[in-house]
């Protein structure tokens, strides 16, 4: 299953918004209200619990400097990763993107592509704000 959020502008620059998403302490500001628990676990891990939804936990695989950030599923049963594709607009703001990519059956993923698609989105509205 592939999920895109739509493209939006931030008031950073490239390299101001790789830092602050390269930094897991800070995804948390970017939750959902509906978050119920954030919590960060290594320097480059984390996990949160969203109302109605399990346990997701969170570890950063592979970072192209100013450009990209993959975070991927911890757990094997729930096997995804989460992209952040970072442009540059001018030195003081850039673009930005997230894609998720997981691998589910079909059931699962009838079940899940709405939430997880609202849920991208509301990161992508979040950062938009920063």
């Amino acid at each position: 299953m592939n999920l895109e959020s739509p493209i939006v502008s931030v008031q950073k620059s490239d390299n101001e918004l790789f830092e602050f998403l390269a930094d897991v302490n800070n995804f948390e500001q970017l939750m959902p209200e509906n978050i119920e628990k954030f919590e960060v676990y290594t320097n480059n891990s984390f996990l949160f619990v969203l109302k109605g939804m399990p346990e997701i936990r969170l570890k950063l695989q592979e970072q192209v400097r100013s450009n990209k950030i993959i975070l991927g599923s911890d757990l094997e049963k729930f096997p995804f990763t989460l992209t952040k594709n970072i442009s540059r607009l001018d030195e003081s703001s850039s673009e930005i993107q997230l894609v998720f990519n997981g691998k589910f059956n079909p059931m699962i993923s009838m079940m899940l592509k709405s939430p997880l698609q609202k849920f991208i989105n509301t990161l992508t509205d979040n950062i938009e704000k920063l």
